[in-house]
């Protein structure tokens, strides 16, 4: 198996190499999403679905190849937040979503963020970060796609429910458990 050796012995495997590979899709969206035809958003869900999808493959072949890597738990939420809040970013600029939605969801990541410079051990995504995740790329996912008007409600629905998520998992991860650990996310 490819294996690239980095500093403090961060290892480049194959799932960290996928994960890294959801980042040719922020720049993919955000031209798409520029000045948006109906053709551009259909191509835009397809590279945000495809990427989307490689979230979840990294995993699993990480697991399966018993290739999970500190390098990997840092990597892989890193790159869900790019691929997550360019197409937001893109739609707030299209006064699709409202600024401050999104403003909440970009706190939320930038605290965790933070907090997590301080840690001395990496820990993956918990059942709450997961659902965080999925609600953000259902939410995007809906958003991208050229739906007619009767879709409106049902995004924003969809786009609130990510919000909520993301601030619930948010207080868990930052919320000391009752025997005084840290609860991941």
């Amino acid at each position: 198996m490819f294996q690239l050796q980095l500093r403090n012995n961060f290892i480049m495997t194959l799932p960290n190499w996928i994960t890294l590979s959801r980042l040719l899709a922020v720049p993919l969206l955000l031209y798409g999403l520029h000045h948006p035809t109906p053709e551009s958003r259909w191509f835009c869900l397809a590279v945000f679905l495809v990427a989307a999808a490689t979230d979840w493959l990294d995993g699993y072949l990480a697991r399966k190849l018993n290739q999970v890597s500190d390098l990997g738990k840092f990597l892989d939420p890193l790159v869900d937040k790019f691929l997550v809040l360019a197409p937001l970013l893109a739609l707030v600029e299209l006064h699709q979503i409202p600024a401050w939605g999104v403003f909440l969801i970009l706190a939320r990541e930038l605290a965790i963020a933070g907090w997590r410079v301080n840690q001395t051990v990496i820990v993956g995504a918990n059942l709450w970060g997961k659902l965080k995740t999925v609600s953000q790329i259902v939410a995007c996912a809906i958003f991208i796609a050229p739906l007619p008007d009767i879709w409106i409600l049902p995004s924003l629905i969809a786009f609130w429910i990510s919000v909520v998520l993301t601030l619930v998992s948010g207080l868990i991860y930052l919320l000391p458990s009752v025997g005084g650990k840290i609860v991941n996310s």
